[in-house]
């Protein structure tokens, strides 16, 4: 098969591919080198990062397969891949894996002031009076988005003495006795947000979840609460996010992974407050998952 690698992928999987396919890889090299090399290829690796609209794909006339190293999919045209009738392969729970722990990296960094009080400790001051954070037991952990991940999420947060509740995008009777034998509380999304002191998103980014959390929403939560986005930017309003977590109030802290703009020399606009943990869209970057 003739096949390209348009985003990083683990190398071992990288060199096994290669030992029997015709492969090419335009990893880093931009739109224009995926564009120009998708022409003759058969199937298409791909992850976040890369942009997928009909005029990407439709050089490719005898593209088959597209492979989605991980579960997001704002970066395609599915309206067009359905169309052509092109078989699309998610691989998403390695991933799922990931980023469910990687969630609970950012929520401690971001209640215990972890990089605060690293970055004060290295320039040489002991701020441990000035330190004091929140923990997570007997905490209620609000869920937007209760799939692969969010179920994940609840899980862990359970074994932290933690009590999940959350929402889905389609809620019904059956849904919510499975999640409450699973100790999980099915509720809305203003349900979710007025009663967590945690809230983590795990929503994919399409036309009904962007902006989902916005002014009104964060005007929603508990007074004292944290906000961890590990989903998609576009899901939270950046701008009502910063106003927000300036004053302190309703939110104390936010952990981000995912921003609106992305990539190198972008800058986010909450790169300075010290209540905000950033990290470059590292959620399902483990080499166990990668793998």
């Amino acid at each position: 098969m003739k096949i390209l690698i348009a985003s990083q992928i683990d190398a071992d999987a990288q060199a096994h591919l290669e030992q029997g396919h015709d492969v090419r890889s335009v990893v880093g090299q931009g739109q224009d080198a995926l564009v120009e090399a998708i022409v003759d290829r058969e199937v298409l690796v791909f992850r976040s990062g890369v942009s997928l609209d009909p005029g990407t794909l439709g050089r490719a006339r005898d593209l088959k397969l597209l492979v989605r190293a991980g579960s997001g999919l704002d970066n395609l045209d599915m309206d067009y891949v359905t169309g052509r009738g092109i078989v699309l392969e998610r691989i998403p729970g390695p991933g799922a894996q990931a980023v469910a722990e990687l969630t609970f990296g950012l929520l401690l960094a971001a209640a215990r002031n972890i990089l605060v009080g690293d970055r004060l400790l290295r320039d040489g001051h002991w701020a441990k009076s000035k330190l004091t954070g929140d923990g997570l037991r007997g905490k209620r952990l609000g869920i937007v988005g209760i799939g692969s991940i969010g179920s994940r999420v609840a899980e862990l947060g359970m074994a932290w003495g933690m009590r999940p509740l959350g929402c889905v995008e389609h809620p019904s009777d059956a849904r919510a006795a499975d999640l409450a034998a699973r100790g999980i509380e099915l509720t809305d999304l203003a349900g979710t947000l007025e009663g967590a002191d945690f809230v983590t998103i795990h929503v994919p980014l399409d036309d009904s979840t962007r902006g989902l959390i916005g002014a009104n929403e964060l005007g929603r939560m508990r007074r004292g609460s944290y906000l961890v986005n590990i989903a998609r930017g576009g899901i939270v309003d950046e701008a009502a996010l910063l106003a927000v977590l300036e004053r302190k109030d309703p939110l104390v802290g936010a952990a981000l992974d995912v921003h609106v703009a992305e990539g190198e020399g972008k800058v986010s606009p909450l790169a300075g407050l010290d209540n905000v943990v950033l990290t470059p869209h590292i959620g399902a970057a483990t080499r166990d998952a990668q793998r």
